[in-house]
């Protein structure tokens, strides 16, 4: 009865992984082990200006307000072109919550990519990147490409639960884009 319920367990968060990236076609999300890590690679194709995606990435005190899980984003000091970071929320799926405080080095490197790594944190390991890619007609290819490592959780469970807590929070980031994209050009429109 017990291997019966884990087995429905199992389907069950399959079967919502599935939905969840069959429910944007502009988003695309790739996860794979690498050793004992997760690497994700998350794109999304926007029209919104270059200048305004990199302001989104970089906001950093407002990061809270709209990556999902995220409960606190604060700028601690700038070391020339790294920004310090901290951050604290937490990773979810389903019924399972795992809290989330690291300290980040964000490496800016404007135009087009800002790179992440852990300092320090509750996480084993999270080291990744934001590139910004101009595409044909003015579009822009926003790509996030990251390895991240659960401390306390089982493996499978981890990977699952770290996979859809990136998937959310580069989803959150795409909206704020093209909220804020929006807002531009209804600005331009007034004008």
């Amino acid at each position: 009865m017990r291997a019966l319920k884990f087995a429905a367990f199992g389907c069950l968060l399959l079967l919502s992984l599935t939905g969840a990236l069959q429910a944007a076609e502009d988003v695309s999300v790739e996860a794979r082990r690498r050793d004992d890590a997760l690497e994700v690679v998350c794109r999304a194709m926007l029209d919104a200006p270059l200048d305004l995606i990199w302001k989104t990435l970089t906001d950093y005190d407002h990061l809270a307000e709209f990556i999902p899980g995220m409960r606190r984003s604060r700028l601690l000091e700038w070391r020339g072109a790294v920004a310090v970071v901290e951050q604290v929320g937490e990773a979810g799926f389903l019924f399972l919550t795992f809290p989330i405080e690291v300290t980040l080095a964000s490496t800016e490197r404007p135009p087009y990519t800002l790179e992440v790594s852990m300092l320090k944190g509750n996480l084993k390991r999270l080291d990744g990147a934001y590139r910004i890619e101009p595409q044909a007609g003015g579009r822009m290819l926003l790509t996030w490409n990251g390895i991240v490592e659960a401390q306390s959780m089982p493996p499978l469970l981890g990977e699952i639960v770290m996979r859809s807590n990136i998937e959310d929070q580069f989803r959150g980031m795409v909206r704020e884009i093209e909220r804020r994209d929006a807002l531009r050009r209804g600005q331009e429109m007034k004008q």
